[in-house]
Order: structure tokens, then C-alpha cells, then sequence
């Protein structure tokens, strides 16, 4: 995913500074994608000298702190944007997770342990899905293709959730965990 582009998409809605970026896209995108300070801010500051985007400060009143560094999209900002946008998306994976790596390679180490990991990752997945529960009647009121990600996201969050809690049921049951050959 190019995370330049999403940056710009999401500056299409409003102003936003570099912490609110990584939390929408986290927010919002979590079940396709994660993100990270160190991703965001050079991509920020290539974007900047490129003048797809500009910056401002903004002084937070009754804040401590430098102000915030606000970033606008540009027109030429726009124009790369809408190229994008008319190009078929590029091939990758469903799934990019750290998680389901590890998982496959459980039948090497301590059964318990994986079963521990697993329940971490089930409260994990409850808690995002009762989130994006919650804000699925905000996204309703956006345009459809956001409304139409924010629904996929419940989807696969139901989904990965009850693939964990039958995966989970099954490892107990399981007399050995053979690994793969």
C-alpha cells in the first residue's frame, strides 16, 4: 500500500498533522494495514519538498509544546492523487500480519504458550471489533466506498475472530501439533 497516497487521500477530507494521520489510519485501515511514525513523517517531508502538500503551524492554545505542524494537500498534490486513483491497483497479500506468521510456526514451541498468545490476540480482536461496531453508523453517513471499507472491516474482524476462537478450541483438543514438513 502506498502510504504517500493514503496520506494524500486522507488530506482530501481535511488538515491534518502527522499523530491524527497515523491514529486515522489505524482507526480506520487497521484490519488492512499498520503504520508507524517512522513511515509517516519521511513520506511527509518527501511530500513537502515534492509540494504535494503543505505545511502550517498551528499554536495550541492553553498547550505546552511547539505547535503543531499542520499538512494540507496541494494541487499538484490533487493531480498525483487522481493518477493513482485511475491506476489498477498493484497485486499483494489479503493479509500482512506479524500474528498469523508466528502462528503457523506455534507447532514448534510450548502448546500453552501458543494458546496464551492466541487468547491475547482474541481480546484484541473483541475490543477492535466492538470499535468498529461503534463507528460503523458514523461511517454510514460518509460516501460509499468509505462506508462500503468500514463494513469489510467489520467483516474481516468478525471473521479473524472466530477463525482464532475455533483455532483455538482445536489446538486444546489436539493431542500433538505437528509442524509443517
Amino acid at each position: 500500500m502506498s502510504i504517500r497516497h493514503t496520506i494524500l487521500g486522507l488530506l482530501h477530507y481535511r488538515d491534518l498533522h502527522g499523530y491524527r494521520i497515523k491514529e486515522v489510519i489505524e482507526r480506520n485501515f487497521g484490519h488492512m494495514w499498520t503504520i508507524n511514525f517512522g513511515q509517516i513523517y519521511p513520506n511527509l517531508k518527501k511530500m513537502l519538498a515534492e509540494e504535494l502538500i503543505s505545511v502550517r503551524e498551528v499554536v495550541r492554545l492553553g498547550e505546552k509544546g511547539p505547535p503543531r505542524k499542520l499538512y494540507s494537500i496541494t494541487e499538484a498534490g490533487k493531480y498525483e492523487f487522481t493518477e493513482w486513483l485511475a491506476i489498477s491497483p498493484e497485486n499483494g497479500m489479503l493479509l500482512r500480519d506479524p500474528f498469523l506468521m508466528r502462528f503457523v510456526f506455534f507447532g514448534f514451541g510450548d502448546k500453552n504458550r501458543a494458546v496464551e498468545i492466541i487468547d491475547d490476540r482474541i481480546g484484541e480482536f473483541q475490543q477492535q471489533l466492538k470499535k468498529r461496531e461503534e463507528n460503523l453508523e458514523t461511517w454510514e453517513r460518509n460516501d460509499i466506498y468509505v462506508n462500503l471499507m468500514a463494513e469489510l472491516g467489520v467483516k474481516m474482524n468478525r471473521l479473524l475472530l472466530e477463525w482464532m476462537e475455533e483455532s483455538r478450541k482445536r489446538i486444546i483438543e489436539s493431542e500433538t501439533v505437528s509442524a509443517i514438513a
